[in-house]
């Protein structure tokens, strides 16, 4: 670490050691403004030993610490702060091989043997993404036996592969947006060197990596950030719990440092940003547009593109425009509006926040311009809602998806589209996420039609923790009428165990049929310019077949020289149009310039 710039390096840096030498650590650092004294403290792996080595004010920059101590790879330390006598784990811990309340162990990132330096990235553009959760996307739930699926994900046509949150939280299980320490990887998914040896997989098989990354709360179980320093703004809460202080200049680094780490250190293509919204930010430059200056530097430096996926609830095009156009410069964002309007078309559901989207002008509005409420008045929230995205954004710069981890998760029985829908509406819902012009994303066993739920579900160790979780779903589910007991435990290991995909299902005739349907989609999608072509903004939309209700409707979706066609009425349904059937999900007539779809069909045409 160098005087000029404490923050931004990680407190325990490791310095060049010879190969046949253990890896050493360099003198560290930590923030601690919030105590007048910090001891370093060296812990056998059997906790039975320590050592204490007393740290220094760092006068140049306050609220800093230093010691000259030396600690070799995979030794356990943490910090004891005032005059007590508890340990704790290091605010920017690589690993916490004993978890979240325990001791921090050293890692040094910079012993992996990397085989991927002819890797030179992928854009996001034109590309297609596979979101997973590592615990339940195979039955061991590690990072290596995800490694052995990355084929299934080659074969499908994905090119960037999203991770849900991998940082350290409390418990063996959980989503993984209750993180405490967002530098050190989850231990029960096999830690950061298995980070490291997946990453590096991924990259042999051609596939770009995004971390799910949560900057905008701290999880309720293992968060000692705060008796460091004001990590937390005090009077300021989201959804989730405490609002992050981005006024501190050092809790900012704290953040944009993490960032560069997973995209530096351990060779991450991109990063999604959970909820943005929940960032309260007073600063002269927000802090997306800071980061987004520091991560394109590095992918010059690296040369190499890096992508910065924002999620978002504020409909504002100011994420992904420019910053010479007064915006962020943030790569994407997603588009829940697009889901939403989708949802509504196939499955009927008019409930909550879906209802402004059984509008007639729904699905042309969303394929047009990206996002449906752009100023326009939203009933679940009973206020005007939304800014229109410039035209000159291109299209891609949307993540678009029929399904996710939230829109199934949140779902009082985590049910999939597959449990609500006919074969035949699976087909079609395929057929409009991969032909959308934003960047389509999967949620993991879509491509298959899983038949396994995805429920919201924990693990706290603590009784009480885990008590106030399931009685606050319940109620949370009771108030939109839900029974009680439809509402499955989050606690009770099974939903987790339920939430797991059956890879054994690929072999099964439907499964198969649908999983042959999406890898079909896929290769149309990067073999047809006007599918994935960046500049393209602004398809035609034509609703073909009006009714009241917005699962019995039509459409004509022209893009370039192809046209997408969807029929889901009760009817056939005749479209003025001839031309090649590159692809369908039933058998489609098209001659003599006209073409008609059976119920629940859709088409892809060459005009």
């Amino acid at each position: 670490m160098s005087d000029s710039q404490p923050g931004g390096a990680a407190p325990v840096a490791l310095s060049s050691a010879a190969p046949a030498a253990p890896v050493a650590v360099a003198p560290s650092a930590v923030w601690a403004p919030r105590t007048e004294r910090v001891r370093l403290r060296q812990v056998a792996d059997d906790g039975t030993e320590v050592r204490d080595h007393e740290m220094n004010a760092w006068p140049e920059h306050p609220g800093w610490w230093r010691s000259d101590a030396v600690l070799a790879d995979g030794e356990r330390y943490g910090f004891v702060l005032g005059d007590g006598d508890e340990l704790r784990p290091d605010p920017r811990s690589r690993r916490q091989p004993d978890g979240v309340h325990a001791a921090s162990a050293v890692f040094d990132e910079s012993s992996f043997a990397w085989t991927d330096a002819g890797w030179t990235g992928r854009p996001l553009a034109g590309g297609l993404i596979y979101e997973l959760h590592i615990g339940t996307f195979t039955p061991e739930g590690t990072l290596d036996a995800a490694v052995e699926r990355l084929g299934h994900l080659v074969e499908l046509g994905v090119t960037h592969v999203e991770l849900l949150p991998m940082n350290a939280f409390n418990g063996q299980w959980n989503w993984g947006y209750d993180g405490v320490l967002w530098y050190a990887v989850h231990e029960g998914y096999g830690g950061p060197a298995a980070y490291q040896r997946f990453v590096d997989a991924a990259h042999a098989h051609g596939l770009a990596v995004i971390q799910d990354v949560v900057y905008n709360h701290l999880g309720p179980s293992g968060n000692y950030l705060p008796e460091f320093g004001p990590y937390l703004r005090e009077g300021s809460r989201n959804t989730w719990g405490d609002s992050i202080d981005l006024d501190q200049v050092d809790v900012r680094e704290y953040i944009i440092e993490n960032a560069l780490m997973w995209l530096r250190d351990r060779h991450v293509d991109g990063l999604r940003l959970d909820a943005v919204h929940a960032l309260h930010d007073e600063s002269r430059v927000h802090i997306l547009k800071e980061l987004a200056e520091r991560v394109d530097a590095l992918a010059a430096h690296l040369g190499r593109p890096l992508t910065l996926i924002a999620e978002s609830d504020l409909n504002d095009p100011t994420l992904i425009m420019p910053r010479e156009a007064g915006g962020y410069g943030l790569t994407a964002q997603w588009s829940d509006d697009w889901h939403h309007a989708v949802h509504v078309a196939l499955t009927g559901e008019t409930s909550g926040y879906y209802a402004d989207f059984a509008a007639p002008d729904a699905i042309a509005k969303v394929t047009d311009g990206g996002f449906f409420h752009d100023g326009t008045f939203s009933s679940f929230r009973d206020r005007v809602h939304g800014s229109p995205i410039p035209h000159e954004v291109p299209a891609w710069r949307l993540v678009t998806f029929a399904q996710d981890h939230d829109q199934i998760g949140n779902r009082a029985a985590g049910d999939r589209l597959s449990a609500i829908l006919s074969p035949e509406r699976l087909a079609v819902a395929a057929v409009l996420t991969l032909t959308a012009p934003g960047t389509p994303m999967l949620f993991m066993g879509e491509e298959w039609g899983a038949s396994t739920p995805w429920q919201f579900f924990t693990s706290h160790p603590e009784p009480e923790l885990g008590r106030a979780t399931a009685e606050g779903r319940v109620a949370e589910f009771a108030r939109m009428g839900w029974d009680p007991a439809q509402v499955p435990d989050p606690q009770d290991p099974e939903t987790f165990t339920r939430s797991k995909l059956d890879w054994a299902e690929l072999s099964q005739r439907r499964h198969a049929r649908l999983h042959e349907l999406y890898r079909q989609l896929a290769a149309l999608r990067h073999a047809r310019t006007e599918l994935t072509d960046p500049g393209l903004r602004k398809p035609s939309v034509e609703l073909v077949v009006a009714s009241e209700d917005p699962a019995q409707r039509a459409w004509r979706i022209d893009r370039g020289g192809v046209s997408i066609l969807v029929n889901l009425t009760v009817e056939d349904v005749e479209y003025d149009l001839g031309g090649k059937v590159l692809l369908a999900t039933r058998k489609v007539d098209s001659s003599a310039g006209r073409t008609t779809l059976s119920p629940e069909t859709a088409a892809v045409i060459e005009r």
